[in-house]
């Protein structure tokens, strides 16, 4: 069971509610198992990017052109994470030309490996409907706010635990009503409730999912 390099092909999708912990459990996943890891969201925050560093002009032709430059170390940036970018890419993920330019890019990624684990909107039901494991992840609304405070205060100190809380309430009702690609617990996920896990908890249950799953598959390697 240790050695996954005998599984002929394991593949996870993930998502789930902001800052509900997909991106760090899922980064916990590929570290521990040696799987390729894809967080969906920063290919947004790229185009995003990209978009502000054209004067906020973007078309079909343009966020096609962008998609086809993107590369894994390009992901790799800071300047993906300030709030410009984070409140830009929100928006132009509604657009379905912004998600069907990135789609193929998603799609290579899956496939470029046999051990791989993606998170974001869209995975489990359009990008990797045949995913051996889906994940779904959620967590209360007043845990999250703690978590994204600290996030919050280096961008406004005077941020109060309040008002991210209302931020986030904010952010889910408009992800689960939006019409493009809303937030909905696809059929098999798995529901992973982060609440009251520390890092180190959250880690083993993920570990001990994807090993019962991968089992379920392979039985005993």
């Amino acid at each position: 069971m240790s050695k996954l390099k005998k599984i002929i092909e394991f593949k996870i999708a993930a998502d789930g509610s902001s800052a509900s912990g997909k991106t760090t459990g899922c980064y916990l996943i590929s570290k521990k198992l040696k799987m390729r890891f894809l967080s969906s969201g920063l290919l947004y925050r790229y185009c995003a990017l990209k978009i502000l560093e054209n004067n906020n002009f973007y078309n079909f032709k343009l966020i096609n052109k962008i998609s086809k430059s993107i590369t894994l170390k390009k992901l790799n940036n800071k300047k993906l994470f300030t709030p410009e970018v984070a409140q830009l890419s929100s928006l132009i993920a509604k657009k379905p030309f912004v998600r069907k330019a990135l789609k193929n890019f998603q799609k290579n990624f899956i496939n470029s490996s046999k051990l791989v684990v993606v998170e974001g909107r869209d995975i489990g039901s359009k990008i990797m409907p045949k995913a051996d494991l889906k994940l779904f992840f959620t967590c209360s609304v007043k845990e999250k706010a703690k978590r994204r405070l600290k996030e919050f205060k280096l961008i406004n100190e005077k941020v109060t635990l309040k008002q991210v809380e209302k931020a986030l309430i904010k952010r889910d009702n408009e992800d689960v009503k939006r019409k493009i690609s809303p937030l909905i617990m696809v059929k098999n996920a798995v529901l992973v409730d982060t609440t009251k896990l520390s890092i180190k908890q959250m880690e083993v249950k993920l570990i001990n999912l994807v090993r019962d799953s991968i089992k379920k598959k392979y039985g005993n390697l």
